[in-house]
Formats: C-alpha cells, sequence, structure tokens
C-alpha cells in the first residue's frame, strides 16, 4: 500500500464529508450554495469531456459555454420555488424570467453571430442541461417542498432536507457495500464499461443499502418502506449513472474528469450517480408519495 497516497485520499474524503454536510445541513441556502458550485463544476468538466470526445466541439463562443451553464443554473433558480426568497422576489421567479430570456437570446445569438454554427454543438449542451441541470433543480426542487411525508404521518420531521440525505446516503452506503461486497466475493464481471464492477458486488450492494436505510428509517421513526424504496431506487439507477459517466470517460480516453479531489477525481466522478438517481427519485416521490 502506497501510505501517501492514502493519507491524501482520506485526508480528502474528510474535508469533502464536511464541507458537503455542512452544505446539506445548516440550512436551506447553504444547500443551495452547495450544489450550486457542484452544478458548475460539474458543467465545466462535462464540457471538457465533450471536447476531447469531439473536437469540433471546442470551437463553440464563450457565449455558447457560459450561456448554457448560465440557462441550466437558472434552471435550479425556477426549480427552487417559494422558500428561497430575496427580499420580496423569489428564486423561483428570477428564475423563470432568466430562463424565458436565455430561451431567447442564445438561439438568435447562436445562428445569428456564430461563426461555427453546428446543431450538433446544439445537442451536446442541452444533453448537459438534461444530464447535469435537471437533476441538480429537481435535487432543489426536492429540498424546498417541506412536508412531503405529511400524509405518512412523519409531521414532526422536516422532509425537505431529510430526502435529499436519503439519497445521498443511499448512495454513499450503496458504493460502499458494493465495494466491499466485489472485494469479498465478486467474481463475475457487471460491465465491460467498468471492468471492476461485478454482478455479486452490485447486486450486494443494492440489498444491503436498502437493508441499512430500511433500518435507519425504522429507528428514526421514519415510514420504512419508502425509504427502502427510494434506496433501492437509488442503487439501482445510481449505478447506471455511474457507468455512463465511465462510457464517457472512455470515450474521452480520460481516468478522471477533474481532478477538484485529489486521489478521488472530479465533480462528476463524485457525482455521477447522483446525476441519474435524483431524478429516478423524484419521479417516485412526485408521482407515489404526494
Amino acid at each position: 500500500m502506497n501510505w501517501q497516497v492514502f493519507k491524501t485520499r482520506a485526508l480528502t474524503a474528510l474535508v469533502f464529508v464536511v464541507i458537503m454536510m455542512g452544505g446539506l445541513l445548516w440550512n436551506e441556502w447553504s444547500f443551495f450554495i452547495l450544489f450550486s458550485i457542484i452544478h458548475w463544476g460539474c458543467w465545466l468538466e462535462y464540457q471538457r469531456l465533450v471536447k476531447r470526445i469531439d473536437p469540433s466541439y471546442t470551437q463553440i463562443s464563450s457565449f455558447h459555454e457560459y450561456g448554457f451553464m448560465l440557462a441550466g443554473w437558472s434552471l435550479m433558480l425556477y426549480f427552487a420555488g417559494d422558500s428561497y426568497r430575496l427580499g420580496n422576489i423569489t428564486l423561483h421567479v428570477i428564475g423563470m424570467y432568466s430562463c424565458l430570456v436565455l430561451a431567447f437570446a442564445l438561439p438568435l445569438v447562436e445562428i445569428l453571430f456564430s461563426k461555427n454554427f453546428n446543431l450538433k454543438h446544439i445537442g451536446y449542451s442541452l444533453a448537459g442541461v438534461l444530464y447535469i441541470s435537471l437533476s441538480w433543480s429537481l435535487m432543489i426542487s426536492m429540498r424546498s417542498k417541506d412536508g412531503i411525508w405529511v400524509a405518512a404521518n412523519a409531521e414532526h420531521f422536516n422532509t425537505g432536507w431529510i430526502l435529499p440525505l436519503i439519497i445521498i446516503f443511499s448512495i454513499w452506503i450503496n458504493d460502499t457495500m458494493a465495494y466491499i461486497t466485489g472485494s469479498l466475493i465478486g467474481k463475475t464481471p457487471f460491465s465491460k464499461i467498468s471492468p471492476k464492477k461485478t454482478i455479486e458486488g452490485t447486486v450486494g450492494g443494492a440489498i444491503l443499502c436498502v437493508i441499512a436505510m430500511g433500518t435507519g428509517a425504522y429507528f428514526l421513526r421514519l415510514p420504512v418502506t419508502p425509504v427502502c424504496i427510494i434506496a433501492a431506487i437509488a442503487a439501482a439507477v445510481g449505478t447506471a449513472g455511474d457507468l455512463l459517466e465511465s462510457k464517457l470517460k472512455r470515450m474521452a480516453n480520460v481516468k478522471d474528469s477533474g481532478h477538484f479531489m485529489p486521489g478521488h477525481g472530479g465533480f462528476l466522478d463524485r457525482f455521477d450517480s447522483l446525476l441519474l438517481a435524483t431524478p429516478a427519485v423524484w419521479l417516485y416521490v412526485m408521482l407515489v408519495m404526494k
């Protein structure tokens, strides 16, 4: 074992957990700021990956590059709802007008002033909005919806912050248990995209994740069945998110999406599972639980 590498990874992970928990638990504004930073970090890495996959994407203008990032962040403002306020105006209203302005300005400027107008480039950027911005927008949406489990007799809990924590802890537990299980009994490769993943580790991680989250819900007096379902969704779809990001990195011929966490990679490396799990859980919450 390289102890220097181990110490670097351990220290980085500790700092990461402290910052994450502070942003998640302090208040709704720290939550919004945390995911805004994550949003911009993911976008920068996504665009770098796309530029390596398709070098023609390097020809996009700065207005295109940052305009789509801003449009995605405006979507986060829109989904923030009425619980986020700056004086008498809500982030929801700011986001709505920002989205309208950018929806008009981005294609207009691209068509009239871009020297390298290419529908393929717009497609890549729109894919980034769906892949990154929509996911974090729905995370903010869940954070702002207090009382979503009132019908499940959980009135005394601030479900606005509990729900995102359930998703995030489910992802963390699934990843940890999948690694441990795969290391102990894993033999059958799960996918060529990520050769280190095994079927035994993936299945074992998901089962142990559901058991751990269900047990925690029981002792915290949360509704056990919905928590177990959310954990199962997060584990299954989160694994797909990990494979998707691995596929992008393979296409770009890079090991890590970035280097903001020494020894751990970039923003996409840390949040790839959450990017797909969040919309899936949001759909379950909105269609079944509400």
